[in-house]
C-alpha cells in the first residue's frame, strides 16, 4: 500500500501528513502521533503495518510549523550536541496545546477521506502524552488511545495528560519502559490512580528488559522481541475496541 502525501489545514498552517489506506474498506481510522525524529520512512513502515489490519492510518508531522528539519539519526541524534539542541527546540517548540488544537483537523482530514466512525490513537515517545490528550479533548470521537514509551504522562506540568482523565471515554493502554526517566514508577502510580478514579477502561503495562524507543527500528535501544510484543498488544487493543 502506497504513501499518499497530503495537505491538512490547520488553524497555524498546513501540516504534511501521509495516509495509508488498507486493500479493503477501512474498518477504522487510526492516528499515529510521532516520536521527537520527525517524519520518516520507519514510521510509514509502521502505518503500512496498521493499514495491513484493515485500517486508514494517519502519520501527521506535527513539527510542520518548523520545516524544513532535519532529518535526524535517531540512533545518535541526542548524543550530539548540536542535533540535541535542534531536537528539543522543535520538541519544546511544539506545545501540547498546538498538538490537540491541530488534532481537530488531523480528524477532519480522516472525515474527508471517507472515515467518519470510531477512531484510534496512538503515540511513541513525545506521541504519548499527545495521543492521551487528543482522548481527552475529543471524547465523542476517539475511542481508543495507546501510548508506547511515552514521556511525561503524569509529571507535574499543567499539560500532563493525567490532569485531564476525567474527561477521557477512550479505553486507554499505556506500555512503559522497564526503565525510563521520562516516565518514573512514581508518573506511573499517579496516572493509574487519575484513570482508575475517573472509571477510564485502562492496562498500564511494564516492557522489563527495554529502553526508551524500544518498539521503533531506527532507534539505538530497539528491542525486537519487545517491538513484536507491542505490535501483538496494539492490534489485540485496537481489534477490540475500534469495531
Amino acid at each position: 500500500m502506497a504513501r499518499e502525501e497530503i495537505e491538512i489545514e490547520t488553524k497555524d498552517g498546513k501540516a504534511r501528513a501521509g495516509l495509508f489506506q488498507p486493500s479493503t474498506t477501512a474498518r477504522a481510522g487510526v492516528i499515529l502521533y510521532m516520536d521527537a525524529f520527525g517524519q520518516r520512512p520507519v514510521l510509514d513502515e509502521m502505518a503500512k503495518r496498521f493499514a495491513g489490519h484493515g485500517y486508514a492510518v494517519l502519520v501527521p508531522d506535527l513539527f510542520y510549523r518548523n520545516v524544513p528539519y532535519g532529518p535526524f539519526d535517531a540512533k545518535t541524534a541526542f548524543a550530539v550536541e548540536e542535533t540535541k539542541t535542534k531536537l528539543m527546540a522543535l520538541v519544546t517548540g511544539t506545545t501540547q496545546e498546538m498538538t490537540i488544537r491541530d488534532s481537530e483537523a488531523f480528524l477532519n482530514a480522516l472525515t474527508a477521506e471517507g472515515i467518519s466512525g470510531p477512531v484510534g490513537v496512538v503515540g511513541y515517545c513525545m506521541g504519548g502524552a499527545r495521543a492521551l490528550n487528543a482522548a481527552a479533548t475529543y471524547p465523542d470521537r476517539i475511542v481508543a488511545a495507546a501510548s508506547f514509551h511515552g514521556g511525561n504522562l503524569a509529571s507535574d506540568a499543567a499539560d500532563s495528560p493525567y490532569r485531564k482523565a476525567a474527561s477521557i471515554k477512550a479505553r486507554v493502554y499505556v506500555g512503559t519502559a522497564g526503565v525510563d526517566r521520562s516516565f518514573p514508577p512514581e508518573q506511573s502510580a499517579r496516572l493509574a490512580e487519575a484513570l482508575r478514579i475517573a472509571e477510564v477502561d485502562h492496562t498500564i503495562e511494564n516492557y522489563v528488559g527495554v529502553g526508551h524507543g524500544w518498539c521503533i527500528k531506527d532507534h539505538s535501544v530497539y528491542d525486537e522481541a519487545g517491538a513484536e510484543r507491542h505490535w501483538k498488544r496494539l492490534t489485540t487493543f485496537f481489534g477490540e475496541t475500534l469495531r
